[in-house]
């Protein structure tokens, strides 16, 4: 495997614990961290465990294997025991991403890798550097990223004196996906085929050669799916280098962070980061699939927008949606939400039954026109631009155009589906004044003043 280390790393021998300890204390002042045993998974195994700094990894098919000549390793034996992460997640649930950084550095060296994908995670790059332990980066290059994201990984290389370990897919399954279904098949039949064959498969390979890896989820980055990240668990979707379910840990140290919160430390920082923030882009992927945000809307809204809301993982995190009728727009969704508070809920918008939206379909020769919002309360895409809608139905008050309503999931979701064109949620509709037909709008800019000029050009 190639090793990614900072350029700031002495070598000096072999490192104690406690000395390394006062080395971060000096430099970043009073860090408490944890006095936790060097445990791991798998009781029946044993490790060698390596005291030269820069080691030869051994070989594997994980990663790409560096050119560079290392010095052979002393290497000495001990028992690896089990630890219970569920607790070691409990007690750290209050450290800084910096204290979470070095115990999993500390706990697992060469067999944890920071997983990178070229966007604001280089936040844990940066984390990691500070920790003055060595550490490794790898990245997948699914042959589809922006022009801009390739430029931060060199950029990064540069900055940290590091080499991102890069995993690609299979060219055979790509040639495989492309020449039976074209270039965009996402497009009509869902992401998650090509993400299979581009990122997650490349990812279990990458994996298999490690114990632990690093992630940059956040709580706040999709309420749906990723609200209960815990800053360390056993991965429950991937297996690691001992093979087998519990084989491997995943580490979030910035689960508990808030977006802003990250730009602000990056910024402090002054370290490199993706140009296409600079336009818009907060959740950064492949090209074709990732797009801006505008005010308003929730930064997975750039990512697959033509998909319903449980459709906003690629594949390497599934294993925090626990169950897709809740996060995503099954028809069990009404009961599995029936603590959630509704929305829109305004003296300017009319909240319509089934009966009245049908009786809207059946009109040709509407008193007024209508534009109504396809919704479900528990849907964080609705959450969002509920502002915008409450606010551009006080606009449109006394204007001649009703605003209202309609709770398309549950019960009401193949009906709304069949007739209403539903397709993801929200779905906003606008019922002419002498069509029968309604419009469905096109857009994913859901501020006000584009909903507005929508109206404005069809009433």
């Amino acid at each position: 495997m190639a090793l990614a280390f900072t350029s700031s790393t002495a070598i000096h021998g072999s490192l104690s614990s406690s000395s390394h300890q006062q080395s971060i204390v000096s430099q970043l002042g009073n860090i408490q961290l944890l006095d936790q045993p060097n445990k791991f998974l798998n009781i029946s195994q044993r490790r060698c465990a390596v005291k030269p700094l820069y080691a030869e990894p051994k070989r594997n098919e994980s990663i790409v294997p560096s050119a560079a000549t290392f010095v052979a390793p002393e290497v000495t034996e001990k028992v690896i025991e089990a630890e219970d992460f569920e607790k070691l997640a409990k007690d750290l649930e209050n450290a800084s991403p910096l204290e979470i950084m070095d115990n999993a550095l500390e706990k697992f060296g060469d067999d944890i890798a920071i997983a990178f994908s070229g966007a604001e995670d280089v936040a844990l790059i940066e984390y990691a550097h500070l920790t003055g332990r060595p550490f490794r980066v790898f990245s997948l290059d699914t042959g589809r990223l922006n022009p801009e994201t390739y430029q931060l990984f060199d950029a990064v290389e540069k900055h940290y004196g590091i080499h991102i370990e890069y995993m690609f897919p299979d060219a055979v399954e790509v040639q495989a996906l492309v020449r039976t279904k074209g270039l965009f098949s996402f497009y009509e039949d869902g992401h998650q085929e090509c993400c299979r064959v581009r990122k997650v498969r490349p990812l279990r390979r990458a994996l298999k050669g490690l114990r632990a890896w690093i992630t940059g989820q956040r709580k706040d980055q999709s309420p749906g799916t990723r609200s209960e990240v815990p800053v360390v668990q056993v991965d429950p979707s991937f297996e690691g280098s001992d093979g087998g379910s519990g084989s491997l840990v995943k580490w979030n140290p910035v689960a508990n962070v808030e977006g802003k919160d990250i730009w602000n430390f990056l910024r402090a920082m002054n370290v490199p980061v993706n140009s296409l923030h600079l336009k818009g882009y907060v959740s950064i992927g492949c090209e074709p699939c990732t797009r801006p945000v505008l005010p308003g809307q929730h930064e997975r809204e750039g990512r697959w927008w033509w998909e319903d809301a449980k459709a906003k993982e690629c594949g390497l995190h599934k294993g925090n949606i626990k169950d897709e009728s809740v996060n995503g727009n099954g028809n069990n969704a009404t009961q599995a939400n029936d603590t959630v508070a509704d929305i829109f809920d305004t003296k300017d918008i009319v909240t319509l039954s089934r009966p009245g939206v049908e009786n809207l379909l059946k009109l040709e020769d509407r008193r007024e026109p209508w534009l109504v919002v396809l919704y479900a309360p528990w849907c964080q895409f609705c959450q969002a631009m509920e502002g915008s809608y409450v606010e551009l139905a006080e606009k449109l008050g006394g204007s001649g155009v009703k605003v209202g309503k309609f709770r398309a999931d549950g019960e009401q979701k193949t009906f709304a589906q069949q007739e209403l064109q539903l397709g993801s949620f929200p779905t906003i509709l606008f019922f002419p004044k002498h069509a029968s037909q309604p419009i469905k709008y096109p857009s994913e800019k859901r501020d006000v003043d584009s909903l507005l000029a929508f109206v404005n050009a069809l009433r």
